[in-house]
């Protein structure tokens, strides 16, 4: 027969014990609970079109999916990159409409009915467009993950100038503003390069511009 002593335990062991009793339960009663609660309805969906690169695409997407992902996820575009997603490095940059917007910031049911150019529609490796071969030629990359986001800014700022739209560095606001280093880097601080390859982006840029930034 046992002896009273083989079933003796601590005052921590039997608190321990009870607590592990009572996690146990309550753990099988959520999942009880979780299994007998009626499945949530599922997320809304929109139909929409737009124009990527000259093609149109019909979609019916989550409400809530950002342009960014749509562009990587539903239509298999992953030129464009997905870096902080809170739209302050640059890397996910596309042109809608002749406009260049941070493509996590913004809803894809918001652009309905627009045209997108990605890096995708810049320009092929057969045939480049300027902004990516003056990028090669001046080494604007390093490890190369911004560069989309980079060439697009790039191409939009050229636009910019072009139209005659100022920016903060802007002296004359009477005048058109001209392609400088200055204005060059300020159009572009909204795009960062972790490898640091400023100087040669730069280069790039006032290249393609016909000028020496």
């Amino acid at each position: 027969m046992a002896l009273p002593d083989e079933f003796s335990i601590s005052r921590r062991g039997l608190l321990a014990a009870g607590a592990a009793s009572v996690a146990a339960a309550s753990a099988s009663s959520s999942v009880a609970e979780a299994q007998s609660r009626p499945l949530a309805d599922p997320p809304p969906t929109a139909k929409l079109r737009f124009d990527v690169n000259g093609t149109a695409h019909d979609l019916e997407l989550d409400t809530r999916t950002t342009l960014l992902d749509a562009l990587r996820e539903h239509l298999h575009l992953s030129g464009t990159k997905k870096g902080c997603d809170h739209g302050q490095c640059g890397a996910c940059t596309v042109i809608v409409d002749g406009r260049r917007i941070n493509s996590c910031l913004t809803l894809a049911v918001m652009h309905d009915g627009e045209k997108i150019t990605t890096i995708e529609g810049l320009g092929t490796p057969d045939k480049m467009h300027a902004m990516q071969e003056a990028f090669v030629a001046h080494d604007g990359f390093q490890c190369g993950y911004c560069t989309p986001g980079q060439i697009c800014s790039a191409v939009a700022v050229l636009d910019e100038i072009k139209a005659g739209i100022p920016s903060h560095v802007t002296a004359d606001l009477t005048a058109a503003p001209t392609v400088t280093n200055m204005e060059i880097r300020e159009r572009m601080s909204g795009n960062i390069c972790r490898c640091g390859a400023y100087p040669n982006i730069v280069a790039a840029i006032g290249d393609v511009a016909g000028v020496k930034a």
